[in-house]
């Protein structure tokens, strides 16, 4: 499944940078996220490294879910395109 990179999980004066809003393709509500609990993401940069990580959560109402990455994601991966497998 196609997902788009929203942003970092963040707060108020803090932003974790391995943990990301994802919205994927087709899944509009809070159930339908929950389902994809446990599910591999994986997030190639530009020059062709893959950061993998896993769904952790839902996000909201709306479909949105939370993956906490291996390690620091890049400010440029913000809108860009990830993969579940």
């Amino acid at each position: 499944m196609k997902a788009k990179i929203v942003n970092f999980r963040r707060g108020r004066h803090t932003q974790k940078t391995n943990q990301m809003v994802l919205y994927i393709e087709g899944v509009e509500t809070k159930e339908a996220a929950q389902k994809l609990v446990g599910k591999t993401v994986v997030f190639k940069t530009p020059a062709g490294k893959e950061i993998k990580g896993k769904v952790s959560n839902a996000h909201g109402n709306k479909g949105a879910v939370r993956v906490l990455f291996e390690k620091g994601m890049p400010g440029q991966a913000i809108g860009s395109d990830a993969e579940i497998q």
